[in-house]
């Protein structure tokens, strides 16, 4: 896989800014950027505690659901894995970071979907008949099915962005991202992880769809989802290639049951 970077890199240049996790716990998401280069670079690390340091895994999240989209053939936003050293708070951390690059061409300016239905919509138009009243219902029923299948929590307005032209005049929605919070992101002990039952359908943050992806996945059309290629046992397996040094093999088993079985219970929903 070319999406690991597993030499130890020295990114203590960063500087990291803090986002409050939407839950108001202790910890926060940190976010960088260097636009240093021919290309801005982003750069955001998993679950930061200030007193037990860097407790989660949603960087690799990200890698595992980006390998998912790439055989299921959506378009997606591409992060790099990076296992590098990084400084917060004078401290400094063996880790690893996701890397992304700007998405926008060259005179698109974004916003967040959640602010361009404000904005757009007709009298009491949920933002599901929205997107298809744009032609945007072929990017929501991947966005569904994508969340089904590795329980996205935080599809929430923001974390969908349109893109704008002003001179063309032209709208078109981002290539899907951030799926950091999905799987079993909030197991940090064996114990959690025994007792998480990877079916279950917990309540999330869906600003198009409904609180439940068991719900969103039945507003698909059957003949959208009779078209979709095939997924086996070999294909998921190849979506973990290359982390079993990065994040724990009980782990990888926990998510790659997740992912078989959500999309084996595709025929019965």
């Amino acid at each position: 896989m070319n999406d690991i970077i597993s030499d130890l890199q020295d990114m203590r240049y960063l500087n990291w800014t803090r986002t409050r996790k939407s839950s108001g716990t202790a910890g926060s998401f940190l976010k960088a950027y260097d636009d240093s280069g021919k290309k801005k670079k982003y750069y955001k690390l998993s679950d930061y505690d200030p007193v037990n340091g860097i407790i989660g895994h949603e960087c690799v999240n990200e890698i595992i659901v980006q390998r998912l989209l790439n055989l299921l053939g959506f378009a997606h936003l591409d992060y790099m894995l990076i296992h590098g050293t990084v400084r917060i708070d004078d401290k400094e951390y063996e880790t690893y970071l996701c890397e992304s690059e700007d998405y926008k061409n060259p005179g698109e300016r974004k916003i967040s979907l959640e602010d361009y239905y404000a904005m757009e919509k007709e009298n009491d138009e949920t933002p599901f008949d929205f997107c298809v009243r744009k032609g945007w219902e072929k990017y929501v029923y991947e966005m569904f099915l994508t969340d089904y299948l590795v329980l996205n929590r935080d599809r929430h307005g923001a974390n969908i962005e349109v893109l704008r032209d002003p001179k063309l005049k032209k709208d078109r929605l981002s290539p899907l991202f951030d799926h950091g919070l999905s799987l079993v992101c909030r197991c940090h002990t064996s114990e959690e992880l025994k007792k998480f039952d990877v079916m279950e359908d917990k309540r999330v943050q869906s600003f198009v769809g409904s609180s439940s992806t068991l719900m969103n996945i039945k507003m698909i059309p059957k003949d959208y989802l009779n078209i979709l290629p095939e997924l086996n046992t070999k294909d998921i397996k190849k979506i973990f290639e290359g982390l079993d040094t990065v994040i724990g093999a009980e782990y990888i088993s926990k998510m790659n049951e997740m992912i078989k079985k959500r999309w084996c219970s595709l025929d019965n929903i």
